[in-house]
């Protein structure tokens, strides 16, 4: 199975724009996409549609990371998977060009909630994606208990279109 994640470039562009913005503490900006989901012939595409900034309230200051979120931040977008019945990734910005990695940090981070989000939707995919200025990287959890597999394939619809087909 292929994991295909979809973006606009106007969408994609709004959020690295809003990952930009100074945080009065944090030394970097988190959000969620959420996304719709589709499985033809086996393969899952993801489509993100809406994205969310996590609120400057909504971090808790630990200088240990680069941004932790609170309770209510995660709060708020397991609230709005709820209710939007879509998929919930959570994303930030690298800021350098290429290919982003996760950090260990952020394996660590995601694993802890990411499972969360099948509370409220249990039959969509969860994930999360680190952007850079140019690339992106992410992984979806097909299930609660499952291990999270890597997007194959990234797209970016609109002018300029890009596309990534190397497995992550």
């Amino acid at each position: 199975m292929t994991i295909h994640f979809k973006i606009g470039n106007d969408l994609v562009e709004a959020v690295r724009t809003d990952l930009h913005r100074a945080h009065p503490f944090a030394y970097e900006r988190v959000g969620f996409l959420f996304a719709g989901v589709a499985a033809p012939g086996g393969d899952l595409i993801v489509t993100a549609s809406d994205y969310r900034p996590v609120a400057d309230e909504d971090y808790l200051d630990d200088s240990n990371v680069g941004a932790m979120m609170g309770p209510d931040a995660i709060r708020k977008a397991l609230q709005h998977s709820y209710q939007t019945r879509t998929a919930a990734i959570h994303v930030h910005l690298h800021v350098h060009r290429g290919r982003p990695n996760f950090s260990g940090v952020d394996n660590r981070e995601n694993a802890k909630f990411v499972p969360n989000f099948f509370n409220v939707s249990p039959q969509r995919p969860h994930g999360a994606i680190v952007l850079s200025e140019d690339a992106m990287r992410g992984h979806i959890w097909l299930h609660r208990d499952a291990r999270p597999v890597p997007i194959g394939r990234f797209s970016v619809v609109g002018a300029p279109l890009w596309f990534d087909g190397e497995a992550a």
